[in-house]
């Protein structure tokens, strides 16, 4: 048996790659957090033995020496934000010999992930950051169209969530850069934008219709100019469901660039409870984008638009397809090379959506 540790088990992401993998035959799942109780109460929801369910705190001195004791073949850590961390969870598990998977959305987070390669392979594991929606699934729908293009020349892609917000420390996570520059790629050049700004509006297929988006810092922008050269600009945009929520989130965005609030992430606990509040009155449905520009291999214009669309609050879903998917791999022996490295290549746009075939989230490709 496979021994798959779920850091933040109970958690928002956690939740949901412990329902999936408690399912899976070949694997022994651990349900970790720091709150007891919680461990328990989710192992016991998911039929599992009460030895299966540990008290674990990520930040503890003896991190390692927990995974060793365990039996840990690989970690996936989902406990955020990952936005202000270091690497002490992913050193822990390659000291206990175990495989590392994380469900990182910071930009620096994901990029730098690759400074523990020479340890990884070292130890013979695998090290991934960023099994999720962005890089993961990002870059596996450019990897599969674009043996369509002769020319790649920008990517633009965003992702609009349905009624269910996300957990408190990724809107933490995700309201921090709020109003702050960043950098992306723009034009063959890096430009200046800032967080939550650029508001712009994008209509997606049906039934999810026009959202309002706005500039994200993510792992993206910083990854993709690097691995397809030659492209000139690479966007990203999210959004909520509910326009008046982003329109919120828009104007304390424009008080910190101005100067008049320091930071967006005191707000993260009120909204996040608003967002639970009017739930019921919000859609449920979200999407995804990635738009491709350039030329075919004769020469001429191609723009190709991928979507994704999710109904009945299966969104959150989305993000847990890589590292469930990842897990399976490692379970059955899969071919992954040691290393560490951002989470992209490591699964086919096939592989990935495979794991979301259960739930009402369907793909519309060009």
């Amino acid at each position: 048996m496979h021994s798959v540790l779920v850091s933040g088990a109970y958690g928002f992401f956690g939740r949901r790659i412990c329902q999936a993998l408690a399912a899976e035959p070949r694997i022994r799942l651990l349900v970790a957090g720091r709150d007891p109780g919680k461990a328990q109460a989710l192992a016991a929801a998911l039929g599992l033995p009460a030895a299966q369910a540990l008290a674990l705190d990520a930040r503890a001195a003896t991190l390692a020496q927990q995974f060793t004791q365990a039996g840990v073949h690989t970690v996936i850590h989902t406990a955020g934000p990952f936005q202000g961390q270091d690497y002490a969870v992913a050193r822990a598990a390659m000291a206990a010999g175990a495989h590392y998977i994380d469900l990182a959305d910071g930009r620096d987070f994901v990029a730098g992930i690759a400074q523990l390669d020479a340890a990884a392979r070292a130890r013979g594991v695998l090290v991934c950051s960023g099994a999720s929606s962005l890089p993961a699934l990002s870059s596996a729908v450019v990897d599969h169209l674009l043996p369509r293009f002769g020319r790649l020349d920008a990517i633009a892609h965003g992702i609009s969530s349905g009624a269910r917000s996300p957990g408190l420390a990724t809107l933490r996570g995700i309201f921090g850069y709020g109003g702050k520059p960043f950098e992306r790629w723009v034009d063959g050049r890096w430009q200046s934008t800032f967080g939550w700004l650029d508001l712009q509006a994008y209509r997606f297929p049906p039934p999810v219709g026009l959202r309002l988006l706005g500039s994200c810092d993510v792992p993206d922008v910083a990854l993709f100019a690097a691995r397809y050269p030659g492209v000139k600009s690479v966007r990203f945009h999210a959004g909520f469901a509910s326009a008046p929520g982003h329109l919120v989130v828009w104007l304390l965005a424009q008080l910190v660039r101005l100067g008049l609030l320091r930071s967006m992430a005191g707000f993260a606990p009120a909204l996040h409870a608003l967002s639970e509040v009017l739930q019921p009155l919000v859609s449920d449905k979200g999407g995804m984008y990635v738009s491709l520009r350039g030329e075919d291999p004769a020469g001429a214009p191609l723009q190709l638009v991928w979507h994704l669309v999710a109904t009945h609050n299966h969104g959150p879903q989305i993000p847990c397809g890589a590292a469930i998917a990842l897990a399976r791999k490692l379970a059955c022996g899969g071919p992954l090379e040691p290393g560490a490295r951002p989470c992209m290549g490591l699964l086919t746009l096939h592989e990935y959506l495979a794991e979301l075939a259960s739930f009402d989230v369907w793909e519309i490709a060009p």
